[in-house]
């Protein structure tokens, strides 16, 4: 009876092991935030000038690269043009257009160059969550990394962003932004 017990104790405590992590598993739905405040009207928020400081901060934390980004948005209806102009710490400059849309029940899809595929996200409440593959050219090269943005609207003027990116599914670190609306 005892050596049953410990086995039984024995598989327990395994099972107990093995699903500890998986209950940190669950992510955030963008609908969990659909009744904050204030509420997110992002083909409002981009439509006209918008400027954002950020940085890029691998897993380690070490920050490896800091930017800001003046972004000029129009719309038309359903239909947005958002124009980023990233000037990096290093003096170098980036421009990325995205063309966008917005779908009646609270998604956007959008396109740009170095956007590999469709983007897709979804707005509610405070929030917008938007996941996109990103061709990004390093040292001569070109690599596919997935974004994982968070964005969140803190006031009129305010929004942040975080966003991690991952390739093959492991974390290369995170781009935290600050958005200020002009």
């Amino acid at each position: 009876m005892k050596t049953r017990r410990r086995i039984n104790l024995g598989k327990l405590l395994l099972m107990a092991l093995f699903a500890v992590p998986l209950l940190g598993c669950s992510t955030p739905r963008v609908t969990d935030y659909a009744q904050q405040q204030p509420q997110l009207n992002l083909a409002d928020y981009f439509n006209g000038r918008v400027v954002a400081h950020g940085l890029f901060q691998k897993r380690n934390g070490v920050v490896a690269r800091r930017f800001t980004v003046v972004m000029d948005g129009q719309w038309q209806g359903n239909h947005g043009v958002l124009d980023e102009t990233f000037y990096n710490d290093d003096g170098s400059t980036e421009r990325r257009i995205w063309r966008l849309t917005q779908h009646p029940d609270g998604r956007f899809t959008g396109h740009a160059d170095d956007v590999v595929g469709e983007a897709q996200g979804q707005q509610s409440g405070n929030a917008f969550h938007w996941k996109y593959t990103l061709r990004l050219p390093v040292d001569g090269r070109e690599y596919d990394v997935q974004f994982d943005d968070w964005m969140f609207l803190m006031d009129q003027r305010v929004m942040l962003n975080r966003a991690t990116m991952r390739k093959f599914g492991i974390n290369l670190g995170q781009v935290l932004l600050s958005f200020s609306k002009e």
